[in-house]
């Protein structure tokens, strides 16, 4: 659902462009929390890769175009996705970066409607899908299939709400006369069959991130597996069976009851390893899969063509050479299509990355700062305590 120049008068895209800019700001700062908590699980050097490579594939699997009945396609926004793997913050950086990349290198979305697409696509889909996300997993068992339950069903209901926020929009500075009603409708009938497409492809992308490494994905690090210790007596030459040791059990769920057998100890996939399966998969999605994805229009596209919303404009960049995700000195359509897309997944990733490191950077230096300062500012209390209580040797 990528609005096109044209669609909205201009107070109203210049205010969601504030909208837009006001999140991403907001975001850095959160964003650096969520890295650093990150970083005490598995490695700070890590943190920023890994979110850099849910945008790039993001940016991949939007590519995938799939049908939803009626000459009607649709294709996965993220949200949900972003806010469960990297957190609703570093979600919003994210697809920030998959939407810049689509609109400068591929005029895929508005130039003066960027500000409107992050909106929709970068701050309504997260802030929606995670609040429903949250809500779930509180009532929910705490076991690794609360998770993906509530990630079908935060990803389903993610889409409706951006269609109808765009509906939203169109009534207050639309370009053209439309029936509302209707056209509300119409967004949330067709968005919701999307959104079912959203909810499997985020469903699956998660339960397979959760099957090798769930200290991974950011929504799931309260679910651990229960800690069991074992205590017991040291066996002796000549002392006898050993009698069965204690078995005690911490659990970070929060939970009281009897510990549970625990499983035979596996070594869990690196995070390297993790990431170049991931890429791996970004790259088969955006370089060879892409050329089978529907050519039908959108939900958005199919209802402005239907109820008479088009008055697009012509893309700024629309002579680009990775214009409509094709190059165009190429002419095998396989070939175009494919490099275009595995460009544009790399340098989402590399986009994406750099954000990422800056923003982890400045956080750690902060901290290190912080560090460095408190010793400085207690050895500095302790002088001044030495020398108040000092006596001069003439006031004896």
């Amino acid at each position: 659902m990528h609005v096109p120049d044209g669609f909205l008068n201009a107070p109203v895209s210049v205010a969601t462009g504030a909208v837009a800019a006001a999140a991403v700001a907001v975001s850095l700062r959160g964003a650096r929390r969520e890295l650093a908590g990150a970083a005490a699980h598995h490695g700070a050097e890590r943190t920023a890769p890994l979110a850099g490579l849910v945008a790039a594939f993001v940016f991949a699997v939007q590519m995938l175009n799939f049908p939803v009945g009626a000459g009607t396609s649709g294709h996965l926004m993220g949200g949900a996705l972003a806010a469960i793997l990297v957190g609703p913050y570093t979600g919003v950086l994210a697809l920030s970066v998959v939407l810049l990349m689509q609109a400068l290198l591929f005029a895929d979305g508005g130039l003066t409607a960027l500000g409107t697409n992050i909106t929709l696509i970068g701050v309504v889909t997260v802030v929606a899908s995670y609040a429903v996300f949250r809500a779930l997993v509180r009532v929910l068992p705490r076991r690794r299939g609360s998770v993906t339950a509530a990630a079908f069903v935060s990803a389903l209901l993610s889409v409706p709400a951006a269609a109808a926020v765009f509906t939203g929009l169109y009534a207050l500075g639309g370009t053209a006369e439309v029936p509302l009603g209707k056209v509300l409708t119409a967004m949330l009938g067709v968005h919701t069959l999307i959104g079912v497409g959203e909810a499997l492809i985020t469903t699956a992308t998660v339960g397979a991130v959760l099957a090798v490494r769930p200290d991974l994905v950011y929504a799931a690090r309260g679910l651990a597996r229960p800690l069991v210790l074992r205590s017991g007596p040291v066996a002796t030459p000549g002392a006898g069976p050993v009698p069965q040791a204690a078995t005690t059990s911490t659990t970070t769920s929060g939970t009281d009851g009897p510990a549970e057998a625990p499983a035979p100890a596996t070594r869990p996939a690196s995070a390297r390893k993790v990431w170049a399966g991931g890429l791996a998969a970004t790259l088969l999605c955006a370089g060879v899969v892409s050329f089978y994805a529907s050519g039908a229009p959108d939900g958005l596209e199919r209802v402005a063509g239907e109820y008479g919303i088009s008055t697009e404009e012509e893309h700024g960049l629309a002579g680009s050479p990775l214009a409509d995700y094709g190059i165009a000195s190429i002419a095998d359509e396989r070939l175009s299509g494919g490099l275009a897309g595995v460009i544009g997944a790399g340098t989402t990733l590399a986009a994406g990355t750099g954000v990422l490191v800056v923003v982890s950077r400045r956080r750690n230096a902060r901290a290190t700062a912080g560090a460095a300062a408190a010793p400085a500012a207690d050895g500095g209390a302790g002088r001044a305590e030495s020398d108040t209580g000092r006596t001069p040797a003439g006031n004896a």
